[in-house]
Formats: C-alpha cells, sequence, structure tokens
C-alpha cells in the first residue's frame, strides 16, 4: 500500500468532476490496490473521509472510516465505508451547521449547512449495490466526501467565510463558545 500526495485547495484537479467507475472494473487489481491506497492515505492523515479526486484521481471513489480519530474525537464511530458511484438523496429539507475540515484545505475550520438525513446508493469495493441512510454526522462525512466528486469543496457550501478559520485559532476561540452555548 502506498500513502498518496493529496491536492490542496487551488489544485484543478479538486474542482474536476469524477468519472464513474465501470461496475466490471471495480474488482480489477488495479482499482483494488487504488482503494487500498485511499483508505491508508485517509488513515495516515486521521480523515474522516478520503474522495479519488483529493488525491489525483477523478473517479467517483471514496472511502469513510471514524474511529478514535484525533481529529475528530468526539464524533461517533462509523465503519469503513468504501462509496463508488453514489447519488446521494436528501431525505428530509432540515439543515444543521456543522464545523468541517478537509485535508485538501489543511489546518482550517468552517462552518457548514448539511442536510440531517440522506440515503446513498452506491458500489461497494466488492461491486455490489449499497443502500443505506445516513443520518447527523456520518451524513455530513457523506455529504462532504461525495461532494468532492462532484468537483465542490466545504468552502463554497458555507454561508459566512467569517467562520472560516485556522484550526488552532478554532481551538481557541470557536470551540470555547460551542462549548458554553451546550
Amino acid at each position: 500500500m502506498a500513502i498518496l500526495k493529496v491536492a490542496r485547495l487551488g489544485h484543478p484537479v479538486l474542482r474536476q468532476v469524477a468519472r464513474p467507475v465501470p461496475v466490471d472494473a471495480i474488482r480489477a487489481p488495479e482499482t483494488q490496490r487504488f482503494i487500498d491506497d485511499l483508505i491508508e492515505t485517509m488513515r495516515e492523515y486521521d480523515g474522516a473521509g478520503l474522495a479519488a479526486n483529493q488525491v489525483h484521481t477523478p473517479q467517483q471513489i471514496c472511502v469513510i472510516e471514524v474511529l478514535s480519530n484525533p481529529r475528530y474525537p468526539d464524533a461517533p464511530e462509523i465503519p469503513l465505508t468504501v462509496v463508488i458511484n453514489p447519488v446521494v438523496t436528501p431525505l428530509t429539507d432540515e439543515m444543521e451547521d456543522g464545523w468541517e475540515g478537509c485535508l485538501s484545505v489543511p489546518e482550517m475550520r468552517g462552518l457548514v449547512p448539511r442536510h440531517t438525513a440522506v440515503r446513498l446508493t452506491c458500489h461497494d469495493r466488492d461491486g455490489q449495490p449499497v443502500d443505506l441512510i445516513a443520518k447527523d454526522f456520518f451524513a455530513r462525512v457523506v455529504q462532504h466526501e461525495t461532494d468532492h466528486l462532484q468537483g465542490v469543496v466545504y468552502v463554497d457550501r458555507m454561508r459566512d467565510l467569517r467562520t472560516l478559520c485556522h484550526v488552532a485559532e478554532w481551538n481557541k476561540h470557536w470551540l470555547g463558545l460551542r462549548e458554553q452555548d451546550d
């Protein structure tokens, strides 16, 4: 397995719409190797997810996993989920603002509105169809990662760019305010 180079905001690959993966190519050794490398890269950088465009490969593949992640210490666990050729459908009009970061926008956080529940249909790494309901934090991560496959970065979804901040300042100023409000 290999750790792949992560594209940063400003690189054109992050604005490309990813190509669908032919279902008969999902089980091919090169696709399986790429999925393994994507997982390894996500884990290396403590990401909650990683999309193929973020590693300079505009294919409709992303991976999601949150297990004792130091970048998201209070997040609920999400088992490893491999998402290929996703379609995301909001299940509610209810939106919730939440803090997001991104491996392609290092050391930054921003407040982003997302649907609180979505339906995800896709294929898994074995080429099998998946149809699941994601809620709350899982729904947020699904939307964030699948946005990447459409050339959308979380800062595009922010309502107020004044909440965009460096993670050190977020820890000092915004995190404390959020906890005081709870």
